[in-house]
């Protein structure tokens, strides 16, 4: 099972009212849950790394406990009440749509190329082999720019549009997160 169908599962699940789904192929087996507990690692002791929580799949909210309700006497009129004030997320772009100042620069530039996974950056196929890419290199489409490591297993991050490695903002064997620059790509 390749991650485009993985991505494709995660997909089906979120529009559909299916609560969890498992699907064994050989000896791999993902189960996906629509309401699963949410879990947060604490660091180890001796300094390890606390890793993000993922966020949710597209299309799927967060059950939100109703607002509590004033008896009608107690509740003002509509024209009277405060307007809500939007909540941002910390690392989301401002309200106004543009992006984190350091983000911007480098959209400018290129093509920023996400961490499509939660998991661990590795530039290379093993500790012995050379990088698959450098800075400066010229890749095409399909090429592979590196893996991500996820829950023991190597995913292959390919390259989805052609040009020139312009930057590569992870360091090797280090987390990631969601949706996090790897690389830009100078087209």
């Amino acid at each position: 099972m390749d991650l485009s169908q993985i991505r494709e599962l995660l997909s089906v699940v979120a529009e559909s009212n299916v609560e969890e789904l498992t699907v064994e192929e050989d000896d791999l087996k993902i189960t996906v849950r629509k309401s699963a507990p949410t879990v947060t690692m604490q660091p180890q002791r001796g300094g390890g790394y606390a890793m993000p929580q993922a966020p949710p799949p597209a299309g799927y909210a967060a059950p939100q406990a109703p607002p509590a309700q004033q008896p009608p006497a107690q509740q003002p009129p509509a024209s009277q009440q405060p307007p809500a004030a939007p909540q941002e997320q910390p690392g989301a772009p401002a309200g106004d749509g543009t992006p984190p100042a350091g983000e911007e620069e480098a959209a400018a530039e290129g093509t920023t190329v996400p961490a499509p996974i939660v998991g661990t950056f590795y530039r290379r196929p093993s500790p012995d082999d050379d990088p698959y890419v450098e800075v400066g290199d010229t890749v095409k489409e399909g090429d592979v720019l590196c893996i991500i490591e996820a829950m023991k297993l190597m995913n292959e991050i390919e390259c989805e549009t052609p040009g020139t490695v312009k930057e590569i903002l992870a360091e090797d064997a280090e987390p990631v997160e969601y949706e996090q620059p790897l690389f830009v790509i100078e087209e």
